[in-house]
């Protein structure tokens, strides 16, 4: 049953709402909240909170917390397929399934999402080129429609259910329970080569390259760089280690897995820390400190999967006005437009200290999946950055002009008519919504706001 009222806000600490919060621990209660829930409020899930915006928010409603629905139900050890509830995290499938030698099928920059969040959000992660997002790894779920039916759907059964409920936001349903591919690992270990680049050209170049060469690849950018030095990156990519790369000592214990973080941040983090002078030197130092070529480095899961996890609660460091993420993709073919949004960034001399860019493989078949094949670039920006609401609009129209989107895990300004322009399926997303929820009970602060 719905509890107590608490105030809620997103990873990005921004547009805080207040909703009453219920807990259920099986899908039996959980249906009871639903079927119980009113149009007038609304009632929305959430796993562990890491949508950078207001997306499992309800203001005035319900939110339906999935924290005590975290049971793996079955791994088998032979096959990797894994049935778990829809709070377990991806860091539980991972203590879980590596000492079998199975990995999570994609993860992306954190590892604190629950499996109900990877399939409502269809995270990526350095992997897409080679293996897609989260739900191309989804053998099948089971979800509360509103009014509490449980039906279970797979791709081949409900193919429209499947690619609305995958990337729609928590929307269709409440995921209760879900069936995963994991993927085979020798090691948990990561055999890492880097590369630095000087500017935005040969970046993309370098990834280009290696997204045929490794796994996995990713690029720090220096938002801030201008000149000669615009787009100047760090380069990291991989694959996972054999036993043979490994050390004497790790190789004791191959697939030793050890997560925590190391450090907090405290509550009371002062504002203002985060600005472009700061971040212009952090930035200079990190580029300047990075080898500019490495090759053979192993790293640990952590490392190089997660390195912001190691710092508990590190979205403080943006101080109490909290930070707006940005990430867009454009098709391939619209390189002058990723080279245009670095070149409006340094301009406004916003500070992105967390600026990563990427290539995509083909995307999905999700009514509002977000990748696409292309370009993806994200940055992280203090919400209280001067100039900021310019900027993004300037990115908002580069990205539609050519031909991308923004994604809405993150997304927590971008106009209604501008998101429409984005996502060619919107209107198919709304029809079927409608069907299966003629009295509009699903509802979050993000679906409100962009009528989704």
């Amino acid at each position: 049953m719905p509890g107590r009222t608490v105030r809620l806000t997103g990873w990005g600490r921004v547009s805080p709402s207040s909703a009453e919060l219920a807990s259920p621990g099986s899908a039996a209660a959980a249906a009871v909240v639903l079927a119980r829930a009113t149009a007038g409020r609304g009632v929305i899930p959430r796993g562990l909170g890491r949508s950078y915006n207001n997306a499992a928010q309800c203001d005035g409603g319900v939110v339906i917390s999935t924290a005590r629905l975290n049971r793996i139900v079955d791994l088998d050890a032979a096959t990797g397929l894994v049935t778990c509830e829809a709070g377990v995290s991806l860091e539980q499938l991972m203590v879980a399934g590596l000492p079998a030698g199975w990995f999570v099928p994609v993860s992306p920059g954190t590892r604190q999402v629950t499996v109900g969040g990877a399939i409502a959000a269809d995270v990526h992660g350095k992997n897409h080129h080679a293996a897609g997002s989260f739900a191309r790894h989804v053998r099948s779920f089971e979800i509360l429609l509103p009014g509490g039916e449980a039906r279970t759907v797979t791709e081949q059964s409900d193919p429209a259910l499947f690619w609305a409920t995958a990337g729609g936001m928590g929307l269709t349903g409440l995921i209760v329970r879900a069936t995963v591919q994991l993927k085979p690992v020798a090691t948990s270990r990561v055999r890492v080569d880097t590369a630095r680049t000087a500017d935005i050209d040969q970046t993309m170049a370098v990834l280009a390259e290696h997204d045929r060469r490794y796994g996995y690849t990713v690029a720090w950018s220096d938002s801030l760089a201008r000149g000669a030095g615009l787009g100047r990156s760090v380069i990291t990519s991989g694959d996972f280690a054999e036993p043979a790369d490994l050390s004497p000592a790790d190789a004791q214990d191959p697939f030793a897995f050890r997560p925590g973080a190391r450090l907090g941040v405290p509550p009371g983090f002062p504002p203002g820390l985060i600005n472009r002078y700061t971040v212009a030197l952090a930035n200079a130092g990190y580029y300047r400190r990075a080898p500019r070529s490495r090759s053979g480095e192993i790293q640990t899961i952590g490392t190089f999967f997660h390195p912001l996890d190691g710092i508990r609660n590190w979205n403080r460091v943006y101080g109490p006005g909290g930070f707006r993420q940005y990430q867009y993709v454009v098709p391939f073919g619209a390189e002058a437009a990723v080279r245009r949004s670095f070149e409006l960034a340094s301009q406004a001399r916003a500070p992105s200290f967390v600026t990563v860019l990427k290539r995509f493989g083909a995307g999905d078949e999700g009514l509002l999946s977000f990748p696409m094949a292309g370009w993806t670039l994200a940055l992280d920006f203090p919400a209280r950055t001067p100039g900021l609401d310019g900027l993004l609009g300037s990115l908002d129209r580069l990205v539609v002009e050519a031909g991308g989107r923004v994604y809405l895990a993150k997304d927590s300004r971008v106009p209604p008519d501008v998101l429409a322009e984005m996502y060619p399926r919107l209107a198919e997303f709304r029809k079927l919504r409608a069907e299966l929820d003629p009295a509009g009970t699903l509802a979050s602060d993000l679906s409100r706001r962009l009528g989704l």
